[in-house]
């Protein structure tokens, strides 16, 4: 049985959050969730009798620090609205002797230069580079970023990928476009195998995926359950860049405009890293991969 290790988690009801916590106890860690001062999200989590929750302010550097005692691996899931707002964390893990910073990455490839220039990133790349910065000056205290692709099972249900429900989507680049999917759960695994592993993940980005797929194959696979068409438009991720720049610019739609920016990057191809095959750490981390039949019996359980 894999050794017992102390682990805090930032942001443990979100969409990352739950099945992060849930593959965590799972493993049997030790898991201390932070939860934000005033806030009622304690009652929201499971009961497990290796689960602590403390309270914190997350601009008290002094408070996170006295929390994350004893914590060898810290793991934030926070929300895109509060991304920005990690470096009081960093500051207290590396206070309080935290071996490995984990951020609120889990999603797309911010490593890429192409990627890592769009404006949507601009506090995901800020946190990496103060995270090198403090790793540099603090031998002991590393990093590792997770890279997963967008999620596979929320990603349909929400429409984000395509919407197999009201069977339409946008077809980026004609809908060709090889990109890296991951469920939730994939990243609550891929989470533990970091943690199982801190010597081979440190001060890198690791890539994890379920499957690489395209938006026709997904399509084709709907309708093998259901046989009806699709309502699809295409569209071309230089143009979602370049509206996205003008609502950007004009103090449009700047929630439209963020959307946009990470959609060029999901459906860029190689060029903004949105595939990670045959780069990927899935066997590292304990990931099998979707097989073909896997993909499909997803994709049909949202028609």
């Amino acid at each position: 049985m894999a050794s017992t290790t102390k682990v805090a988690l930032a942001g443990a009801t979100g969409n990352i959050g739950v099945p992060t916590l849930k593959a965590l106890l799972n493993a049997n860690h030790d898991v201390v969730v932070l939860t934000r001062k005033g806030s009622d999200s304690a009652s929201k989590l499971p009961k497990a009798s290796n689960l602590t929750v403390k309270e914190v302010d997350y601009q008290s550097v002094d408070d996170l620090t006295s929390a994350l005692q004893g914590v060898k691996v810290v793991v934030s899931t926070l929300a895109t609205a509060s991304i920005g707002e990690q470096n009081p964390l960093i500051d207290a893990a590396v206070a309080a002797g935290v071996e490995r910073f984990l951020p609120s990455e889990f999603g797309s490839d911010t490593v890429n230069p192409s990627t890592s220039k769009l404006p949507v990133f601009k506090f995901k790349v800020a946190t990496q580079e103060y995270l090198k910065e403090k790793a540099s000056q603090n031998p002991s205290f590393s990093y590792t970023l997770v890279i997963t692709g967008p999620f596979f099972d929320w990603g349909l249900e929400h429409g984000f990928i395509l919407n197999p429900k009201a069977h339409t989507g946008t077809l980026w680049n004609g809908g060709d476009m090889d990109f890296s999917t991951t469920t939730l759960a994939s990243i609550g695994q891929a989470v533990v195998g970091v943690v199982a592993h801190l010597d081979e993940t440190k001060n890198r980005a690791v890539y994890v995926h379920d499957a690489v797929t395209t938006q026709n194959k997904l399509i084709a696979y709907a309708k093998e359950k259901d046989g009806k068409e699709w309502d699809t438009t295409v569209k071309s991720t230089k143009d979602v860049y370049d509206e996205s720049m003008k609502e950007l610019t004009s103090g449009g739609d700047i929630g439209k405009a963020m959307v946009g920016f990470i959609l060029s990057g999901i459906f860029g191809g190689k060029e903004t890293g949105g595939t990670s095959e045959g780069r990927d750490d899935n066997k590292l981390l304990g990931l099998k991969g979707f097989s073909e039949d896997e993909v499909k019996a997803l994709v049909q359980s949202f028609v």
